[in-house]
């Protein structure tokens, strides 16, 4: 199939995508670039069709898996649709719709002993998808995005997610609905305070563990705070006042790693 036409209704749909209420409307979203398209067909993720350059052709990293995926629909389309459906200056010559998948909270209560991150109003799109990709790097059981955090399917999210979003589940929710419940099974929730002297060193990351990170200005909510069950600091020898909300995510979460992963 080919599509050269940015008038057509297909397109029209697609590029509507770059909007969060589209995105929400029609429960989908767009990634862009051959790596991501890749991960999310590794991820047998719920893709709608991958459309490519007509001028440039199927990428080579994709001609197998567009041989062999089935399901799938592989659209040609002009380099002006391309244009219209991305997000990027310099436009990938391939992108893929895909469905959102409706992740149940209850999926995070499946395994024991699970570390959960957790986002609390984050609202900068690089730091939401660096702390998706470190909690992929460490394993962690999944990921909750509070209201008020940046859209995890918006092109900057996925873009700095390098293909984790495909890697592990991301739960979107109220927190005051499911901290509660989180405790209710016997998860301790942790979060960062500049109040606290109990050095993330000394903290026992072992066990089920739901580490929650708040906005780059004000932190933690206060409701979210009225939850915690345990506050911690990274202690920090030079002079700077704090961390990026990703740095400091990504300290807690290899020091957790190393405690439950890499036991002397």
């Amino acid at each position: 199939m080919q599509i050269e036409s940015t008038q057509n209704s297909r397109v029209k749909e697609w590029s509507s995508l770059l909007e969060k209420k589209h995105r929400d409307k029609h429960r989908k979203f767009i990634v862009e670039g051959v790596h991501l398209v890749q991960e999310a067909l590794k991820a047998h993720a719920d893709i709608e069709c991958v459309a490519f350059s007509l001028e440039r052709g199927i990428p080579s990293e994709l001609a197998r898996a567009a041989a062999d995926s089935l399901g799938v629909e592989w659209i040609g389309v002009s380099e002006a649709v391309i244009a219209k459906c991305t997000d990027t200056k310099t436009p990938q010559p391939v992108f893929a719709v895909i469905r959102k998948e409706n992740v149940p909270p209850a999926r995070l209560f499946e395994q024991p002993d699970s570390l959960v991150v957790v986002l609390d109003g984050v609202q900068d799109p690089g730091n939401v998808g660096t702390i998706i990709r470190s909690a992929d790097a460490v394993g962690a059981a999944g990921v909750v995005i509070g209201r008020g955090s940046a859209d995890v399917y918006g092109p900057k999210v996925i873009r700095s997610t390098m293909g984790s979003l495909f890697h592990l589940p991301i739960v979107e929710g109220d927190l005051k609905e499911l901290l509660p419940q989180a405790k209710e099974r016997g998860v301790r929730i942790a979060g960062t305070s500049l109040q606290s002297a109990r050095s993330c060193y000394e903290y026992d990351f072992t066990g089920a563990k739901w580490l929650v990170f708040g906005s780059e200005g004000g932190g933690l909510s206060k409701d979210t705070l009225a939850l915690l069950d345990d506050a911690v600091i990274i202690p920090m020898k030079g002079r700077a006042e704090s961390l990026n909300v990703a740095m400091a995510a990504s300290v807690l979460l290899f020091e957790a790693s190393r405690q439950r992963d890499f036991k002397g």
